[in-house]
């Protein structure tokens, strides 16, 4: 009962609820009166965190586009009965990479057709010849390789930051702890007002490390999974080009 009296006396002690007697870390104020080495890890943190993110913004918006024009050029390509009606469209919707893949399957025809490059040949005219269905094939497997790697452009930086961000902010603790220690030993003082803000502070490189690498490892796995998805419908719509001209100019 004793004790339980002592406990409800100091609760009700304004001192104890005070500003004064509790000890707020203002973590904007730890980062300023930090050391050199300390702010600096937290710039470089900073600078790859704001790149991954428009990297994020900007792969999201171009894949997006580039799925939407998809659909839409495979409704005109397999409702068109000539090629040259597909490629009067392609400057329209050149986000998606099936025009790019279309295009280089047209410029192969084109080439090994001497420009006729028809559906269906017209009644009465000689039927064109395809002279190699294989280098056809080598046409659209190279378009799909160029056209990959455009979608791929820049996300190897959201693994780069996934993976080297959380030993950056390991560097900044590792660090700021070793300044901890060595002010702890200068005032010759192990009480909790002297060890709290510098641990705290060296705290901070590790949980901005991991603000950086968090959305980099998610999104760099989501974006990974759309391109892949992407070059999934480049090998169908190549494998549909390559039937598709089989079947009228072989």
């Amino acid at each position: 009962m004793r004790l339980l009296g002592s406990l409800i006396l100091a609760l009700q002690d304004p001192a104890v609820g005070s500003p004064e007697a509790t000890s707020s870390i203002d973590i904007l104020s730890l980062v300023l009166k930090g050391s050199i080495v300390g702010q600096f890890v937290l710039l470089v943190l900073l600078l790859f965190s704001a790149v991954s993110w428009g990297i994020i913004v900007y792969k999201h918006l171009q894949l997006k586009k580039a799925a939407r024009q998809g659909v839409a050029f495979l409704d005109v390509f397999r409702k068109s009965s000539k090629f040259s009606e597909v490629q009067a469209v392609c400057s329209t919707l050149g986000a998606t990479p099936l025009v790019g893949l279309f295009q280089a399957g047209y410029a192969e025809l084109n080439a090994q057709l001497r420009g006729t490059t028809d559906h269906r040949p017209d009644a009465g005219t000689a039927r064109p010849t395809l002279r190699s269905l294989d280098a056809l094939d080598r046409a659209l497997l190279r378009a799909s390789t160029v056209e990959v790697t455009k979608l791929e452009h820049r996300v190897s930086f959201l693994a780069t930051t996934a993976s080297i961000t959380p030993y950056i902010g390991l560097f900044g603790t590792v660090w700021g702890i070793i300044m901890a220690f060595q002010g702890i030993g200068a005032q010759g003082s192990t009480s909790l007002a002297v060890v709290a803000p510098p641990i705290a502070e060296a705290l901070v490189a590790t949980a901005a490390g991991l603000f950086a690498a968090i959305p980099a490892v998610y999104f760099y796995n989501d974006i990974t999974s759309r391109v892949k998805k992407a070059a999934n419908e480049m090998d169908d719509f190549s494998m549909e080009f390559l039937t598709l001209a089989e079947r009228n100019f072989s």
